[in-house]
């Protein structure tokens, strides 16, 4: 008896209330919404790509429940943009995600309302490699129409891409001498080789490449000055056998816009993905490739920004790099095995493993440089700077390999962990000498190890331990260094001459800095 009481008493106060609300009587908009922003910016996308999904916000700030009568884009059915309100896509057909009817809001309550595009550049008229794509979504109509403007600056690209089948759907995959036995192989690498009308990038339009972009057997591929190369997720360059590749950037005038050097990134142009690791893969420079040069360059955000694989005996060195950074990779700025590398003015920083890893032996000259590693995003495995002479096979079959030199030249070798360079050799032939550099290392259990007995000459000379380098900004790749730097002072100038000038081409005459800049004094503010 009681529980029918209950249920009775129940529905009564549920009809009482229900009778009392006007809940589903709405009245028609009258021009007070409020909104997040006045302006929707959709970042910066390339032709015919889809952009990324961007956000608007309104408010009902009144009392009352509210229908907005429409909602549309001011380019009708012609608008390039398309949009969704709270899940939902508007009328169908031609209109759908252009025009929408009757949208109700609560009292004191908001809506969302979703934003995308893909835009044809072609389509837009003029002869520009870019443009400026407007439009406005209206809410209501006549005297209580309110607006917001949409913008998106659009850039034509060149863009390559391996072929897909339209039967089977499979992808182009990469085929070449993989083991040196003169004979092509198979590989599982989607991508093609570029075309001899494809070997020159220059400084036109953007580059955007999906899959492995491969230059072939007596191919070179050349950048120029101010080129902008874009991948994909899982994509870069392979250099393949008797293959090159030469960036040829120039020193730019302004460090913010880096208009002359060579920028090698991801696709995602959104703020969001400026500075987010392993968007892409690496440049490849395979076993066989010869005589490859990079010179002002910043490549960033890969996941191995240089991977230099072999001849570590060839009569020049397999790569040269000047006047570089490479940032924000989530494994190894450069990884070299059993190769051969000359670097100058080369800066390094964030790499969820080593800045610099040459592994399985080699042959490494590096003066002027700065291997760094500031990484936060994750624990490391490795420090800054790691040299071995060994790889581990499947069954932990050790193998060696001859580490011919690795010769640091008034360099900076630092980071956020310590030690932030790591020695390990199996074999018997590991050269390497350490000369007027600024190290990290404070590490009683290592420094038993032969390897690290600072006071033998034929390894060390010159080197200062432990001292704060006074970067001008780690955690932004700000890689100067200030007035109060340990690298001050302290380079050998037999080196400097080789390098007379730094990466910003400041001379390094009267007082060599070990690292890639010349000390400086920063602004207070």
């Amino acid at each position: 008896m009681k529980r029918l009481l209950s249920f009775f008493l129940c529905f009564g106060i549920l009809i009482f209330w229900s009778s009392c609300r006007n809940d589903f009587e709405f009245t028609p908009s009258k021009g007070q919404l409020e909104f997040a922003k006045d302006t929707i910016y959709l970042d910066t996308v390339f032709t015919n790509i889809g952009s990324s999904t961007y956000n608007l916000k309104v408010y009902n700030r009144s009392d009352d429940d509210i229908v907005i009568p429409t909602i549309q884009f001011e380019n009708g059915v012609n608008s390039r943009y398309r949009m969704n309100i709270d899940g939902t896509t508007g009328l169908e057909g031609a209109q759908e995600g252009k025009f929408f009817e009757d949208v109700e809001l609560l009292a004191k309550d908001s809506l969302f309302i979703f934003i995308e595009t893909t835009i044809d550049i072609s389509t837009l008229g003029g002869l520009e490699n870019q443009f400026l794509y407007t439009d406005k979504i209206l809410f209501d109509s006549g005297n209580n129409q309110q607006d917001i403007d949409v913008v998106t600056l659009v850039k034509d690209a060149v863009f390559i891409y391996p072929s897909k089948d339209a039967v089977t759907g499979i992808v182009e995959t990469l085929s070449f001498d993989v083991d040196g036995d003169g004979t092509p192989d198979e590989t599982t690498l989607q991508g093609r080789f570029l075309a001899d009308d494809e070997l020159t990038f220059t400084n036109e339009k953007p580059y955007v490449i999906y899959g492995y972009a491969g230059v072939g057997a007596g191919k070179t591929l050349t950048m120029e000055a101010g080129a902008r190369v874009h991948f994909h997720a899982d994509s870069g360059i392979i250099v393949t056998n008797n293959g090159s590749l030469n960036i040829n950037g120039a020193l730019s005038t302004d460090q913010e816009t880096l208009e002359n050097e060579v920028i090698l990134e991801g696709d995602r142009l959104e703020p969001l993905y400026e500075d987010i690791p392993g968007q892409w893969g690496t440049i490849w420079l395979f076993n066989g490739s010869e005589n490859n040069t990079i010179n002002y360059a910043t490549i960033k955000n890969a996941t191995i920004g240089v991977l230099s694989e072999g001849d570590q005996n060839a009569t020049n060195n397999k790569l040269t790099i000047r006047n570089s950074q490479i940032y924000n990779v989530s494994s190894y700025g450069i990884l070299g095995r059993a190769t051969s590398i000359r670097a100058e003015n080369l800066v390094i920083n964030n790499a969820g493993q080593s800045s610099f890893a040459g592994t399985y032996g080699g042959k490494y000259n590096f003066t002027h440089c700065t291997i760094a590693n500031y990484w936060n995003n994750s624990f490391r495995q490795f420090p800054a700077l790691l040299l071995n002479d060994f790889i581990v096979d499947e069954n932990n079959a050790v193998f060696t390999n001859d580490l011919i030199e690795a010769n640091f030249n008034n360099c900076i070798i630092y980071g956020n962990d310590n030690p932030e360079f790591l020695l390990e050799n199996e074999g018997d032939i590991f050269n390497y000498k350490f000369t007027n550099c600024l190290l990290r290392f404070d590490n009683n259990d290592l420094q038993g190890n032969g390897n690290y007995d600072f006071d033998d000459e034929s390894f060390y000379v010159g080197n200062v331990f432990n001292e704060q380098p006074d970067f001008e900004n780690s955690s932004e790749n700000m890689m100067r260094i200030g007035a109060d730097s340990g690298a001050n002072g302290i380079g050998l100038s037999a080196f400097a001459s080789q390098v007379p000038n730094d990466i910003l081409e400041k001379s390094r005459s009267a007082s060599p800095d070990a690292g890639a800049y010349q000390s400086v004094v920063f602004d207070e503010d």
